[in-house]
């Protein structure tokens, strides 16, 4: 019999929501009190892309770009109207924070879901689903990345609950039960558009599903009747990523725009000349991501132990519980992420391999899931196992402390999460600041023309609002290779007949556009600001009179 909700478990599972949000909430206030929500250079980038949907000269759906997905972009912009928020990074924290919530009520309802035979849960499914949302909702690093515009946290919180609605698929075709296998999979597949949406992992993650949904029908021998609900499915795992192709064909005249254009992964790498740890070498590049993950977890020297609690977990499906194999979906960002860093230009650096550097640490993330589901199934196991009560219980003591003493090293070490954004932040505030100092002192309505790819934290820091720059999101660009006619290319011919103030930033566009005579354009160079690790701003004045 499939679980169906009783007043105890929807009372547990509002428990379970109202302490996550408690929790995300004394995360925020301690990390907006210590001004850290900005710290991530793409926190910055992914709140200003949405703030240019709706403050820029050339507002609209546009602004959204090609690289990152639109989703997480247009859920901040309700939350970016206001200035404030805008400025201080709390609207793009709010989705954030919300999927963190739903996250963790998705880890619960999933093991508790699978775990619970009969219409009342047992106490020992209740103790580990307990376990894993502890785990979940308790790691430092998810803690962190809830309170900044960053996509993981929303993309984990679709990721579980599309496992969510899969697993009560899986167990409705085996099983007769008041739920329709068909209203689980629409579920899962409007789970999975959200996720598509999102971030890229979604993409594989929907190609996996359906081959996992394909075999669940198949296992099930009713083929024919839930062939319908399965093409269904399967077009809506389809939909997200054919949008967005064909956005990109449209738009950009390019449907792999956002895979080998000039802003993506791969491109940046190739103009570096420099190769990464992982690249063509599939053994590497497993090996660091799932460092990477176990860095996630905790700080301390036995890092391998969580390696061993996840395999321990899975391998648990095989001798116990075969109903439960769908859970070993949660380990696909293992494979997405090791074929990543092999081919697709994705680098992750780690402070204990070479080259010795914080950079990509938080993909580690993606597998937080996985670890807390498959610790909860080694406890609940585990204890079945267990002669006798006081066996049981110091299985679950074990655990417990092995959860409290590795979450205790992370905050003694800070997460990790914590630390890559504030080692690779430092030059780029510093700069940020000096020249967000220097923009407050131009006169108020002032146009200016500058470059927004690397600093537009400067802009957001002074307060001045995107539309009255002129910037490269104002190109139009399926006018390919150029656009003459556009406000971007006209400003940055002809500066003094369009801005006020030009800010060049060594070896941006607007700098080598001004490299070939700036005296002749009537350009005045008024500061030079010089920031360790940065290239130099100078700040010109076009000669116009400001109005």
């Amino acid at each position: 019999m499939k679980l169906q909700p009783t007043g105890r478990w929807d009372r547990e599972t509002t428990l379970v929501g109202q302490l996550a949000a408690a929790a995300s909430l004394v995360a925020f206030l301690f990390y907006f009190r210590h001004g850290d929500l900005l710290l991530y250079g793409d926190a910055v980038a992914h709140i200003n892309i949405a703030r240019r949907v709706i403050d820029s000269r050339t507002p609209g759906l546009l602004q959204l770009g090609t690289v990152w997905l639109p989703l997480p972009h247009l859920l901040m912009i309700p939350f970016l109207f206001s200035d404030a928020a805008w400025q201080a990074g709390v609207g793009g924290a709010i989705p954030s924070m919300v999927a963190y919530v739903l996250g963790t009520v998705g880890v619960f309802r999933l093991v508790l879901g699978y775990l619970s035979h009969d219409a009342t849960p047992s106490q020992a499914a209740r103790v580990s689903a307990w376990l894993a949302a502890v785990i979940y909702a308790g790691n430092p690093n998810l803690l962190y990345l809830q309170t900044t515009a960053m996509t993981e946290p929303l993309y984990l919180a679709l990721f579980i609950w599309a496992l969510v609605h899969f697993s009560e698929f899986a167990r409705s075709t085996t099983t007769t039960t008041k739920s329709s296998p068909s209203s689980s999979l629409t579920k899962c597949g409007l789970c999975l558009i959200a996720a598509c949406l999102t971030r890229y992992d979604g993409w594989f993650l929907a190609v996996v599903m359906c081959i996992a949904a394909v075999a669940v029908v198949i296992r099930s021998g009713k083929a024919r009747s839930l062939a319908p609900a399965l093409a269904r499915f399967v077009l809506l795992a389809a939909v997200a990523p054919l949008l967005w192709l064909g956005y990109n064909t449209i738009v950009y005249r390019n449907p792999l725009e956002f895979a080998n254009g000039p802003y993506s992964a791969r491109t940046i790498e190739q103009k570096s000349g420099q190769s990464h740890p992982g690249a063509h070498d599939l053994p590497v590049a497993f090996s660091y991501f799932l460092k990477t993950a176990e860095l996630n977890m905790t700080e301390a020297g036995w890092q391998k132990v969580w390696v061993g609690i996840g395999f321990a977990g899975s391998l648990m499906i095989f001798i116990f519980d075969l109903r439960l194999l769908p859970l070993l979906l949660l380990w696909t960002p293992l494979i997405f992420y090791t074929l990543s860093i092999g081919y697709s230009g994705v680098p992750i650096y780690l402070p204990p391999w070479w080259p010795f550097s914080l950079y990509n640490v938080r993909y580690g993330a993606q597998l937080l899931p996985a670890f807390a589901v498959f610790a909860a199934l080694l406890l609940h196991f585990m204890s079945q196992l267990a002669r006798g009560r006081w066996m049981k219980i110091a299985t679950g003591v074990a655990i417990v402390s092995l959860v409290a003493a590795s979450y205790a090293f992370v905050w003694r070490a800070q997460p990790i999460c914590y630390r890559e954004a504030w080692v690779n932040s430092r030059t780029r505030i510093t700069l940020e600041t000096e020249l967000a100092t220097n923009l407050r002192l131009l006169p108020h309505h002032a146009t200016l023309l500058m470059y927004l790819g690397d600093h537009v934290g400067a802009l957001q820091r002074a307060g001045i609002p995107l539309r009255q720059t002129i910037n490269e999101g104002n190109h139009r660009p399926w006018f390919v290779p150029s656009d003459p006619e556009g406000l971007w290319e006209r400003a940055l011919d002809d500066p003094h007949q369009y801005a006020d103030y030009v800010i060049a930033f060594d070896g941006d566009p607007v700098a080598a556009a001004l490299q070939k005579d700036a005296q002749k354009r009537g350009l005045t160079s008024m500061v030079v600001i010089h920031t360790a690790g940065q290239p130099p701003a100078t700040i010109y004045w076009t000669g116009r009179v400001t109005r």
